[in-house]
């Protein structure tokens, strides 16, 4: 297994029968080993505020904080932009194979842990990556973009291939197939 980009493990007797509050915050490098691990350009600043419940047979509810700042690439303009990304989130820590093979949708994530020792640099790593927009768009650009940029002007229809009402009035291949079958023509050369 290789070693995470950004890790702090905390060791279960740590956290105590009162729980632990604890701030995990990313260095220069690890940054810039993230940036290249979520495949952005970069990542500026990563914080993670943790809220660990005492453990019960090896369990830890946990509540988090994050906040970090990113560049990312428009998906539409394929420039650079700066983004914020913060998300309140609930995790279950549990040991390594005690996951519930069958998971209450409801219930917080299941986040297994090895060595006595949960990685909360890690587990922000990830929820960073959750909280990243798959399909980012720089921010104050009109809705309209996408067909200036492709070329399209003025009159020109974009259609959306999903729409059907904007498609055209014509018969569907297989009504005249159909109609074929039945002897009623449909046009064209049999």
């Amino acid at each position: 297994m290789t070693r995470p980009e950004f890790s702090r493990r905390v060791p279960l007797q740590r956290i105590g029968a009162h729980g632990l509050e604890q701030d995990v915050q990313a260095n220069a490098a690890e940054l810039q080993a993230l940036a290249a691990r979520l495949q952005i350009p970069a990542v500026t600043s990563l914080r993670c505020r943790f809220t660990l419940g005492a453990p019960s047979r090896g369990a830890v509810e946990a509540e988090g904080e994050l906040r970090a700042e990113v560049t990312q690439v428009c998906v539409v303009t394929l420039e650079p932009f700066e983004a914020v990304v913060q998300e309140r989130f609930r995790l279950h820590f549990v040991p390594e194979g005690a996951e519930n093979d069958d998971p209450d949708p409801d219930a917080p994530d299941e986040v297994p842990y090895r060595d006595d020792a949960i990685d909360l640099g890690e587990t922000a790593t990830e929820q960073l990556a959750l909280g990243l927009d798959p399909y980012p768009r720089r921010p104050g650009l009109p809705a309209d973009a996408l067909p200036g940029l492709l070329g399209i002007e003025g009159d020109d229809e974009v259609v959306d291939p999903i729409e059907e009402s904007a498609l055209p009035d014509r018969p569907h291949p297989f009504a005249i197939l159909a109609a074929r079958a039945k002897g009623g023509g449909g046009g064209g050369n049999a």
